[in-house]
């Protein structure tokens, strides 16, 4: 279980989060709201890129407030950047290699990229720089976190440039990852079809969440809310 005890965060004088509280047992947790709303920073917090200034974070009971990236990492925190980072000299089987943390078959490491929708025989040894999309990267990242199989999986908007990609197969994947490892994953999205999926949704919008529930009690509010913004801007 990962618990969020009134986390704060400011950045350049502003105040980005303000006293976030929350509990995380379920296995889909969706983080929405609007741009800006501070859904990437309290992602960044959760793994441990950067620091609340106040507040505390525990996992399974354990308090991970002052662990750093790494350690979070080997406490079994993942996390999806919404930019995936390129590995310049690094093959794609070097990085779900070092995801699985031993040695494993190619064949193996195919199996994780062949569940991203990716050819593993066209990517296997490819390395990751710039010759990758960032489509391709994606999926690349994904697959990384599917072979970690951690206790807590964190996904900033994994629909990102994946449009060849359906997201049936997308959520495929989360739901293959949640039989393996039985953690909680979250995921932060605006995509009403992956939304569907939570089972708990978490709204955030000026720093602080301002509703959180099922997808039965929250997302008919947010869908008309998205209609009616829609369609003063003219888009309906």
């Amino acid at each position: 279980m990962l618990e969020l005890k009134n986390i704060c965060y400011s950045a350049d004088g502003k105040e980005i989060l303000k006293n976030i509280s929350l509990e995380v047992t379920e296995r889909f947790v969706a983080i929405t709201g609007p741009n800006g709303s501070g859904k990437s920073t309290l992602a960044r917090l959760i793994a441990g890129i950067i620091k609340p200034d106040s507040g505390r974070i525990l996992l399974d009971g354990e308090d991970i407030t002052d662990l750093s990236i790494t350690e979070r990492a080997n406490a079994g925190v993942s996390f999806a950047f919404q930019q995936p980072v390129r590995f310049k000299g690094l093959t794609v089987k070097d990085l779900i290699t070092l995801a699985v943390g031993m040695k494993i078959t190619t064949a193996a490491a195919c199996e994780y990229l062949s569940e991203v929708g990716l050819c593993a025989k066209d990517y296997i040894n490819r390395e990751v720089n710039a010759s990758l999309s960032g489509g391709e990267l994606k999926r690349i990242e994904i697959a990384m976190i599917n072979a970690r199989g951690t206790r807590l999986s964190l996904f900033d908007e994994p629909e990102a440039g994946i449009d060849l990609w359906s997201f049936q197969n997308l959520i495929k994947v989360f739901r293959s990852m949640y039989e393996r490892t039985r953690g909680s994953i979250m995921i932060i999205s605006h995509q009403e079809r992956i939304l569907d999926i939570a089972d708990k949704i978490v709204v955030i919008s000026g720093g602080e969440i301002t509703a959180v529930g099922t997808k039965e009690e929250i997302l008919p509010s947010l869908l008309s809310t998205t209609a009616e913004c829609r369609y003063k801007k003219g888009d309906l």
